[in-house]
């Protein structure tokens, strides 16, 4: 059995994340604590494989809990969950070998992704004392696609958010005849401004072209059109 300890100061999310969890099998949560110092106390008494670990806590910051975490508990596995969206608190978390970081609010597909993914990662290392190149490469496949994640996240500038950045591109390519900034906006369910940023960091990425045009009064107004 995998042993995983939650380290969240909401109850309620906490709750989600253990109902996630009981729905794996050869999982076994062993604890839930509220703040950096309960964490620290309970690794102390208690053996733990996996920490679910959020960056915001009362007392001590995830982030800052990770190289004492790393020093003291080297084998410990780290997923951090959080709403922290930073590219830094990405960086250091990566940088203290968390195996996945993962943003609130917690969609049960991905979180039941990465902890299947861990599971046949760890019963593939604990299940014998060799292992084949094959098995290797399934392992490194599955961090390199995880850092691949992380690394096009890191491209993106403040304000833009991958998904979002999806979703907008979807809606303009099924849109001939171009769109503006409010069209966009509505279909997405989104504010004009909201979809003026994504459009026009899309035009300049040079993925959306965009023409300004005249109404019926005169008043000129941005299209934008997708060169796919």
């Amino acid at each position: 059995m995998i042993k995983v300890a939650i380290a969240e100061d909401d109850f309620r999310v906490a709750g989600i994340h253990e109902q996630f969890l009981s729905k794996i099998d050869g999982l076994q949560i062993v604890g839930k604590v509220m703040n950096g110092k309960e964490t620290l106390d309970f690794l102390k008494e208690n053996e733990v494989n996996l920490l679910l670990l959020d960056i915001y806590m009362p007392d001590i910051l995830g982030i800052d809990l990770l190289p004492e975490l790393r020093k003291n508990y080297p084998a410990l596995d780290i997923i951090v969950i959080t709403a922290a969206t930073d590219i830094e608190m990405v960086k250091n978390s990566l940088g203290y070998g968390v195996i996945d970081y993962i943003i609130k609010p917690l969609k049960m597909e991905r979180f039941m992704e990465t902890i299947e993914k861990y599971k046949h990662k760890r019963n593939l290392l604990d299940s014998k004392p060799e292992v084949s190149q094959e098995e290797v490469d399934q392992i490194l496949m599955s961090n390199s696609h995880n850092s691949k994640q992380a690394s096009n996240q890191e491209l993106l500038p403040k304000g833009i958010d991958p998904l979002t950045l999806e979703k907008v591109k979807k809606v303009i390519s099924h849109q001939n005849q171009g769109v503006t900034a409010e069209e966009i906006g509505e279909e997405m369910g989104a504010s004009r401004t909201t979809a003026r940023r994504y459009l026009e960091y899309l035009t300049s990425t040079g993925e959306v072209n965009a023409e300004l045009e005249y109404g019926i009064v005169g008043r000129p107004e941005r299209i934008y059109k997708s060169h796919n």
